[in-house]
């Protein structure tokens, strides 16, 4: 006998609403807020870490807050933060209620090295800090870009700026592969990552001012290239010291955004 057809099937956006074939390649920004930025910036660091003052970075941490402000998120800066509060603080933001949100960021400014950012007092695993933000965790987010902004060091490997085949070993990188996140490395797995103490980090500067001059122009991804672009040929470092001049930096990043994502325009 013959069976029945096929029930129509209609695609949903993450928001549960219908959307255009359009739609479904982009993400909403059309909520009342664009989200939450949170900065964690830290400076000072306990003399049982063994790590230096991060001279230039309060020139970084005002920088972003000034960008994400005008890109309508409601930024909050946290200066000097314990590894208990960085956790405690993260915990929070996954409890909060983002349904009247389009996206979340959050950018680190701290020490740090393969897979581990430090607090003031220690370190953690990158993985561990964020997990709370993750799926269930944090279900209105669910669908909506999440974006990871990392300024530290990923080792201490310095990146001569020669022309080479070889490539760092990248096999103990060990990223959360969850949908709708972006993690945006300011240097490449195992490699020193450069700040300027008068005019902050390169990866900032140049983060801050490619979201300044191509939102809502780009799409975020196009974004990120143009900071790979200027970090790459824009920069180099200039040192005294043994060693450290005459060095370069490629920043790293790892999307697993499903959408095309655009900062709206002011």
């Amino acid at each position: 006998r013959p069976e029945h057809p096929p029930s129509e099937v209609q695609v949903k956006n993450s928001s549960g609403s219908q959307g255009s074939p359009s739609d479904i390649y982009r993400y909403r920004t059309d909520y009342p807020c664009m989200g939450v930025c949170l900065i964690i910036n830290n400076k000072n660091f306990d003399a049982r870490t063994g790590m230096s003052v991060r001279d230039g970075t309060d020139v970084d941490a005002a920088n972003v807050a000034k960008t994400f402000v005008k890109l309508g998120y409601k930024v909050r800066l946290l200066n000097d933060q314990t590894v208990d509060n960085m956790m405690k603080q993260m915990d929070a933001v996954a409890k909060e209620d983002h349904s009247q949100n389009a996206s979340f960021v959050c950018v680190l400014l701290s020490h740090g090295d393969q897979e581990v950012i430090y607090g003031t007092d220690g370190f953690k695993k990158l993985e561990t800090l964020i997990k709370c933000i993750k799926g269930h965790h944090c279900t209105s987010l669910v669908g909506k870009p999440k974006l990871f902004f990392i300024q530290a060091c990923r080792g201490s490997e310095f990146d001569h700026g020669m022309e080479t085949d070889s490539v760092v070993d990248e096999t103990s990188a060990k990223i959360p592969v969850e949908a709708d996140f972006l993690y945006a490395y300011s240097t490449a797995p195992g490699f020193y990552s450069w700040r300027n103490t008068s005019n902050g980090s390169w990866f900032i500067q140049s983060l801050c001012e490619s979201l300044g001059k191509f939102s809502g122009q780009l799409e975020l991804m196009q974004i990120m290239t143009r900071v790979n672009h200027k970090v790459a040929f824009y920069f180099e470092s200039a040192s005294n010291l043994p060693g450290f001049n005459g060095k370069k930096q490629i920043p790293s990043i790892v999307s697993m955004l499903t959408k095309d994502f655009y900062f709206p325009t002011k």
